[in-house]
């Protein structure tokens, strides 16, 4: 009688073999994750960017149509509160200007304006002078700046808006009319600052008929 001997082939992974691929697997992922994390944080920059342009538009046609600009909101409701000698930084009044609240960090922006180009009471003029001033470094403001007689200025304070991660970062939230803009630092400086000049707020007063 032949007694034939059945072979059984074994198939899958090994444990070793597992952890080789799982291993490998992490190292990948490892390798990506700060790519992705890099579009998802450079996307949400442009988009804040493009709101920032939206909100500096509604700005100039809120001018336009009450010949005075906005005060700051000081009370969180997005409306301006009146009057702004004292206080003329706070964040965007984004129901008196029709704006979207938030930017793509779902954070309101903070806003900043001249007083004597917020008095409803007193219209401002074309001799009238911006005060703010925005510099490339905390260290060296007021003495080296971009400008030092903004209109206006929103500042968003990036990704990372809970805690000011440097002295530059510090200068745009302590209150004062100086601040700081330039270029992104990583896992430090990300906040966007744009400004409104006088010359491009007077023009389109001229141009819309409102001055002088």
């Amino acid at each position: 009688m032949n007694h034939i001997k059945s072979h059984q082939t074994q198939t899958g992974f090994s444990l070793v073999e597992m952890a080789i691929v799982l291993a490998i697997v992490a190292l990948l992922l490892g390798s990506l994750l700060p790519t992705i994390s890099g579009q998802i944080e450079q996307q949400r920059r442009n988009e804040t960017r493009k709101y920032m342009d939206e909100v500096r538009d509604a700005l100039l046609g809120y001018a336009i149509a009450h010949k005075h600009l906005p005060c700051p909101d000081t009370n969180d409701d997005g409306l301006e509160n009146t009057p702004c000698v004292a206080s003329q930084v706070g964040t965007l009044p984004y129901k008196d200007l029709g704006v979207t609240d938030k930017d793509a960090n779902g954070v309101v922006l903070i806003y900043a304006v001249t007083a004597g180009f917020a008095d409803g009471a007193t219209p401002f003029t074309l001799t009238t002078t911006g005060t703010m001033i925005v510099c490339p470094s905390a260290a060296t403001c007021p003495a080296t700046y971009l400008t030092n007689n903004a209109v206006a200025v929103i500042i968003s304070r990036g990704a990372n808006w809970a805690t000011a991660s440097s002295a530059d970062e510090l200068e745009n939230t302590n209150g004062d009319t100086k601040f700081v803009s330039h270029d992104f630092v990583q896992n430090g400086f990300d906040d966007l600052v744009v400004w409104l000049s006088p010359n491009t707020l007077f023009n389109r007063m001229v141009a819309a008929g409102q001055l002088p």
